[in-house]
C-alpha cells in the first residue's frame, strides 16, 4: 500500500496495493486453520522467520470493505488479486469480473498468540459481513509460508504485460525483446505490492502516459505515495521525470523500489524512503497515490499540501461506488477534478491544485 502506501489496503491494489507475494490459489481448496498440537490453537507452530498467510475470496464489490478489515490487523498491507485472462499472446490482461477477487495478507510469527488473536478478529469481522449477505464473501483460510518461498510463489503468476501504448512490464526473470517505442519496466516485486496485474496500477500507468502526452513529466518532481514495488516511480522516470520520491510505510516496499530502480538503471532519478505524507519536502509538480478510498479520503488535505499550485494529483485504487466520496474529499481539500479513467469497478481520478 502503506501509509498511506501501496501497502495500505495496497490496500495499494495489485490496489492502492501494497502485500507480500504468494501463489494465487483457490481459497476453497485450502484447509482452514490446520493446527498443530502443542501450539496456539488454529495457528501452525513454525520457525520465527515464517509467515502466516490469510486469504479470502470475495466479490468485486466487497473488495474494499474486506481489504479494510484485513488492513486493520496487518500493518504491511494486503494483496488484491483479481481473476484475469491473458490476451495478445500473454502481453495483456483482461480482468474477469465474474470471477472472485483473492485478498491476501501476511502476519509474522505464525505460532504467536498475538497472531492467533489477529486471525480471530479478522474471522469475526468477516463473519459479520457474511451474516448480512450483501455480497459473496468466502471463508478465511490460513497457511504457513516459509520466508524463502516468496519469490518462487510470486513468479508463477507474473507474466510479461503490455500496458497502454508504451509500457511493457517485464519480470526480471523473463525475457522480452522490446519493440521500437516500448518503454520496458523490469520488475521484481519481491515482497512488495505492484506488478501491473491489477486495474488500479494499469489506470495509473495510463494516466502517466496522458501526462507525458501533455509534456508534464519533463523536468517534473514527482511524489509516489505508497510506492510498493516502485512500478509507478519507474514509469514516471522512464517518461522523463527529473526526480521521483517514493514513500511507503513498509520497509520491504522501500527496498523493492530501490532494487528495481537499480535494475532499471534509474537509481539516479528515484529516491525511496520509509514514511508517508507529509514528506517535509517542497511541494511536488505531480503526485501519484495508488491507494484506496478509505485511505485517500482522510489523506486528501495532506496530498493537497504535497502538490504545488497548478500541480496535479493522480489518485487510483478507487472502487466505483466510492468515486463521489473521494471526489468530494479532494474538492474540500482544494483540488479541482479534471479527468477520470476507469476499468471494470475501478476508477482513477486526476485533480489539479488550483490554490
Amino acid at each position: 500500500m502503506a501509509g498511506a502506501g501501496a501497502g495500505d489496503a495496497d490496500a495499494r491494489g495489485d490496489v492502492a496495493g501494497r502485500g507480500r507475494p504468494g501463489a494465487q490459489h483457490d481459497v476453497a481448496s485450502e484447509p482452514a486453520d490446520a493446527g498443530v498440537p502443542g501450539g496456539v490453537p488454529g495457528v501452525p507452530e513454525t520457525a520465527p522467520q515464517d509467515w502466516l498467510e490469510l486469504a479470502v475470496a470475495v466479490d468485486h464489490e466487497a473488495v474494499e470493505t474486506v481489504s479494510a478489515i484485513l488492513s486493520r490487523e496487518v500493518p504491511g498491507g494486503v494483496s488484491i488479486e483479481p481473476g484475469f485472462e491473458l490476451l495478445d499472446e500473454g502481453l495483456a490482461v483482461e480482468v474477469d469480473t465474474a470471477r472472485p477477487v483473492l485478498i491476501r495478507a501476511w502476519l509474522e510469527g505464525p505460532g504467536a498468540a498475538a497472531t492467533a488473536d489477529a486471525v480471530e478478529r479478522v474471522r469475526t469481522a468477516l463473519g459479520h459481513l457474511q451474516a448480512f449477505d450483501l455480497r459473496p464473501i468466502g471463508e478465511l483460510s490460513t497457511r504457513v509460508i516459509g520466508a524463502t518461498d516468496w519469490a518462487a510463489q510470486g513468479r508463477a503468476h507474473f507474466p510479461v504485460l503490455r500496458i497502454g501504448r508504451r509500457f511493457v512490464v517485464r519480470p526480471a526473470w523473463r525475457r522480452h525483446r522490446a519493440a521500437p517505442g516500448e518503454l520496458p519496466l523490469v520488475l521484481d516485486a519481491g515482497a512488495a505490492f505492484g506488478t501491473g496485474l491489477h486495474p488500479t496500477t494499469r489506470l495509473c500507468l495510463l494516466g502517466l502516459e496522458a501526462w507525458a502526452d501533455e509534456a508534464l513529466l519533463g523536468r517534473a518532481r514527482v511524489l509516489d505515495v505508497g510506492s510498493g514495488s516502485g512500478i509507478l516511480s519507474l514509469a514516471a522516470a522512464r517518461l522523463g521525470a527529473a526526480s521521483v520520491l517514493g514513500v511507503d510505510t513498509d520497509p520491504m516496499a522501500v527496498e523493492a523500489t530501490r532494487a528495481n530502480a537499480r535494475r532499471n538503471r534509474l537509481a539516479g532519478s528515484i529516491r525511496s524512503r520509509r514514511g508517508s505524507v507529509p514528506t517535509g519536502e517542497p511541494p511536488f509538480d505531480l503526485v501519484l497515490a495508488n491507494l484506496v478510498a478509505s485511505v485517500l479520503v482522510p489523506l486528501a488535505p495532506a496530498l493537497f499540501g504535497e502538490t504545488r499550485s497548478g500541480g496535479r494529483l493522480l489518485a487510483s485504487g478507487i472502487i466505483a461506488p466510492r468515486e463521489e466520496e473521494v471526489g468530494d474529499a479532494f474538492a474540500r481539500a482544494g483540488f479541482e477534478l479534471r479527468r477520470r479513467w476507469d476499468e471494470g469497478d475501478w476508477v482513477a481520478l486526476e485533480a489539479v491544485r488550483v490554490g
